[in-house]
């Protein structure tokens, strides 16, 4: 007779409701509520609390609820983040607080509610590692989502791990016998995406020689996943939805309808309800689509997590490595670095650092824009009307910023875009305001 054994209690954390109000600046009397997940703060407008002070910065800082408080972590902004005449970069405080960007101020205060969000005992999901509390939160939520058939909208940054999260959910789901199919939405050119979704029927149009079934058919019986959806184009969205709703495609250049038994799992890096306020993404689509919505923490967010993730990696290489072979002085580095490509950022940087050691420190690290809690100089002699300097060196800075970033990236707009957080759009439509090739 064999023990049976005790399957392991999910571990419940207990948030305080957390209310940020804008009692000073432009954007006096704007607020947000949170629970759990991180606030983004800046005036970049797929922000979750975005300002159009002109003295906020794009990304400028990250609000976080603790079972104990909250975080408040400053995201390189350039007029920095203070609580009285303190600069903070990186604080977890308690109670009612103020805090100022630039010209604005935000009062921070704990709620009487409060909710309860369910944490895995392990640390892992599938291929998903994390020891963090973001990390666990996020398996206690696929360990949920995955048996059901709802369509699942994945939200997170380049090189998150938005990826591995669809493998999860398709290998812990009841469809796990059956295919994958994976379609980046931003590599196929517009006039294409309708064909290679829903497939076409010969001589549909110029070079089609044959029947091809789309993505949706061949993924009948398993998953599709539709990688960065923000990018598919806007005539193609009532369709998608259409065959989200009656599940079945139609060829293009064909009249007849072929039902087809899909999941769909989706996946994107821009913020899907910014974009629906936009008019740049339909609402019925988003609603339709987020039916089961997760959140991919930045790797920013649970640095806890990073020895865990290099000794994985380390332990990956051949010959296999262990942390011990980390130098304290790269550790130092890893520690510092905002990982602004995330997980797959720590990758190349882990197998770097086996290959060349010698020249890890001299890598794009030390190319991350240094904090420097000092204002810039101004010359008495040649003052400016406040509005006209600040346009100014804010444009200064914006190309100079450019420059070193397609330098850095050797002109590849979309790695560009990905370090610096922003759309490829914006990356070409600044290069286009500069004048850069």
């Amino acid at each position: 007779m064999t023990d049976t054994l005790a399957r392991p209690l999910p571990v419940l954390v207990r948030y305080s409701k957390v209310r940020v109000t804008v009692s000073q600046g432009p954007d006096l009397g704007v607020a947000r509520e949170l629970v759990g997940n991180t606030l983004r703060v800046g005036s970049s407008s797929d922000n979750d609390l975005a300002l159009t002070d002109n003295t906020v910065s794009r990304r400028h800082c990250a609000i976080e609820p603790l079972a104990s408080g909250f975080r408040i972590r400053d995201e390189g902004s350039m007029n920095g983040v203070f609580i009285g005449t303190v600069r903070v970069f990186d604080a977890i405080v308690s109670g009612t607080v103020q805090v100022a960007l630039g010209d604005t101020v935000l009062t921070i205060e704990p709620l009487s509610e409060v909710v309860a969000r369910e944490q895995a005992v392990t640390d892992r999901f599938c291929n998903l590692l994390g020891r963090s509390p973001r990390m666990r939160e996020l398996f206690a939520d696929l360990a949920r989502i995955a048996p059901t058939d709802v369509t699942v909208l994945i939200e997170g940054e380049t090189g998150s791990g938005k990826e591995l999260v669809a493998e999860s959910v398709h290998a812990a789901s009841l469809r796990a016998q059956g295919p994958l199919v994976v379609f980046d939405c931003s590599a196929v050119a517009p006039t294409l995406a309708e064909s290679e979704l829903f497939g076409h029927e010969r001589g549909a149009f110029t070079g089609a020689v044959t029947s091809r079934p789309g993505v949706f058919e061949q993924a009948d019986g398993g998953s599709i996943f539709l990688d960065e959806l923000g990018e598919l184009p806007k005539d193609l969205q009532p369709k998608l939805l259409r065959v989200l709703e009656r599940r079945e495609v139609r060829r293009l250049g064909s009249q007849r309808t072929i039902p087809v038994d899909v999941r769909l799992i989706a996946a994107t890096n821009r913020n899907l309800a910014a974009e629906v306020q936009r008019g740049n993404f339909r609402e019925d689509l988003y609603f339709r689509l987020a039916a089961a919505h997760v959140r991919v923490p930045p790797l920013r967010d649970r640095m806890e997590d990073l020895p865990f993730l290099v000794e994985h990696f380390l332990a990956r290489t051949k010959p296999p490595r262990s942390l011990s072979d980390i130098p304290p002085q790269v550790w130092a580095m890893f520690n510092a670095h905002r990982w602004p490509g995330n997980v797959r950022e720590l990758w190349n940087a882990v197998q770097r650092f086996i290959v060349t050691p010698e020249r890890v420190m001299s890598a794009e690290f030390a190319q991350s824009p240094a904090r420097d809690s000092r204002p810039p100089s101004v010359d008495p002699a040649t003052l400016q009307a406040l509005p006209v300097a600040r346009r100014e060196a804010s444009e200064a800075f914006e190309r100079g910023y450019l420059e070193a970033l397609l330098k850095r990236t050797d002109g590849n707009v979309n790695r560009a875009a990905a370090i610096a957080e922003v759309s490829r759009q914006m990356v070409q439509k600044l290069m286009r305001k500069y004048g850069i090739d």
